[in-house]
């Protein structure tokens, strides 16, 4: 693993630790700090960190605090409080 997918995945984390703490506007920096770093090494993020943010406001998603998740026709559909909808299959299909 590289100098770069390292860092993105301590942003990760740090990301993760300032949303349970409420931190959102720090959550949102690290989140746009780790897309920056990705973006300038040709890197994608990884897919467990691309699922919990918002591609609106980059905000770190937390499900049930500022994010709602809901099953729909073989979807996972997350709505953030901005009101922008993601939606990832799931099952066979």
């Amino acid at each position: 693993m590289d100098v770069a997918a390292e860092r993105i995945e301590r942003l990760h984390d740090l990301a993760r630790a300032a949303a349970a703490d409420d931190e959102h506007d720090r959550a949102r920096y690290y989140v746009r700090l780790a897309r920056r770093v990705a973006e300038r090494n040709r890197l994608t993020l990884p897919r467990t960190f691309r699922r919990f943010i918002c591609d609106r406001c980059d905000a770190y998603l937390r499900p049930g605090r500022n994010a709602r998740v809901r099953l729909q026709d073989g979807h996972v559909v997350i709505t953030c409080d901005c009101g922008a909808h993601t939606r990832y299959p799931y099952g066979d299909q």
